[in-house]
């Protein structure tokens, strides 16, 4: 009896064995390594906000309306006012080029006086438009009312607009830039990097695998008892001292490559815009799926009756409407467990359902228990 090809065996059992095949090959792929300062922050070294309320002058007659923004002109007189320019009570400013607006910006860590950092100007009031207007000197400051940066300059506005007789065209917003190097810091931050000790690292997210990555490389790279995992997001470094020491320390600590730990199954839906983004680490069961959609269609038209010659009537317009219900078919489809991502979008996409109902197929497939991961709606 001539044997039968392996090739030409019953098509499920070769389905099933070159389904095996790829999923080990797909576990045996490594994960891909990362820098250690791509998963971890100092503790202490951080970013702060910074706040401010200003004037903005020299706007082409699109500045604030007076009579519906009156803190305007408040801060107008006030400015004149500490300039030696007295404004009689009761005189009524038609402003037209002047713009109250809040001033933003963000001092990096380590930042010293003298140092320059980019600002974002944004209307408060009614001004149509900030384009080539001019900031007045602004003080910034931070969470505890310190002034740490003072801004003035000339703002830069990446759009455009004109308007003639009702028409109006608009590329971009006109009502917000930025001002490069805008902004001269005045006050320094306390540096957390002291002489202690110990360095905390943060993980970016928490994570016990890759806390304990984390631990063995730092310890491979610079010897055993340098670092010290305290939970699932602080690692403690015994770092040496003298400031020279401790950034070569760092600066070594923060090329140091780390394979972290899988993440975690998620499926992130934004409720608002109805996208869906999920991670390589879903999975989803063997599961039967029905979804059907309504849809309500309202056409109306106005049908006008006009009256006969000389009979005295008046024209009268009746709006007519039209209502019909459509509903999509719901057949019962099942969806086949998946092995990996690839797998998990086509079983989705044979449901051929849109985005929208796509979240709600999701939810409930997460409620039957047939979706393996964590949702998660923005």
């Amino acid at each position: 009896m001539t044997p039968t090809p392996f090739f030409r065996r019953s098509g499920r059992r070769w389905n099933t064995l070159v389904c095996s095949i790829l999923f080990c090959c797909a576990c045996a792929v490594p994960a891909q390594a990362e820098r250690l300062k791509e998963l971890v922050s100092i503790q202490g070294v951080r970013d702060n906000p910074l706040i401010g309320y200003g004037l903005m002058v020299g706007l082409d007659g699109s500045g604030d309306q007076t009579t519906q923004t009156p803190f305007t002109t408040q801060t107008l007189t006030n400015m004149l006012s500490q300039l030696g320019i007295s404004v009689a009570a009761g005189t009524t400013m038609q402003l037209k080029n002047v713009a109250a607006v809040m001033v933003t910006a963000t001092l990096p860590s380590f930042a010293r006086p003298g140092q320059t950092i980019d600002v974002t100007v944004s209307s408060l009031g009614t001004s149509k438009s900030l384009r080539g207007g001019t900031l007045l000197m602004t003080p910034l400051k931070g969470a505890d009312n310190m002034v740490y940066a003072i801004a003035q300059g000339n703002m830069v506005v990446g759009g455009a607009g004109a308007s003639a007789n009702g028409s109006k065209v608009q590329i971009n917003q006109l009502n917000s830039g930025r001002i490069p190097a805008g902004a001269i810091v005045e006050r320094a931050v306390a540096s957390a990097l002291t002489d202690d000790a110990n360095v905390m690292l943060e993980l970016n997210e928490s994570d016990f695998g890759t806390a304990e990555a984390v631990v063995e490389a730092i310890d491979r790279a610079m010897g055993d008892g340098t670092a010290t995992a305290l939970d699932a997001r602080v690692i403690r470094l015994i770092a040496p001292g003298g400031p020279r020491a401790r950034v070569s320390f760092l600066a070594r600590i923060e090329n140091i490559d780390v394979i972290p730990a899988l993440a975690s199954a998620k499926v992130v839906i934004n409720a608002r815009t109805g996208s869906v983004v999920m991670n390589q680490a879903v999975r989803i069961q063997d599961c039967a799926v029905a979804h059907g959609s309504l849809s309500v269609v309202i056409t109306t038209k106005t049908e006008v009756s006009q009256p006969n010659a000389f009979s005295g009537g008046t024209t009268v317009a009746s709006p007519t409407s039209q209502i019909s219900v459509n509903q999509a078919g719901g057949a019962l489809q099942v969806v086949r467990k998946g092995a990996s991502l690839a797998d998990v979008v086509k079983g989705l996409n044979s449901l051929g359902a849109n985005p929208q109902d796509l979240v709600s197929i999701l939810q409930a497939l997460k409620a039957a228990g047939a979706l393996r991961a964590e949702l998660e709606i923005i």
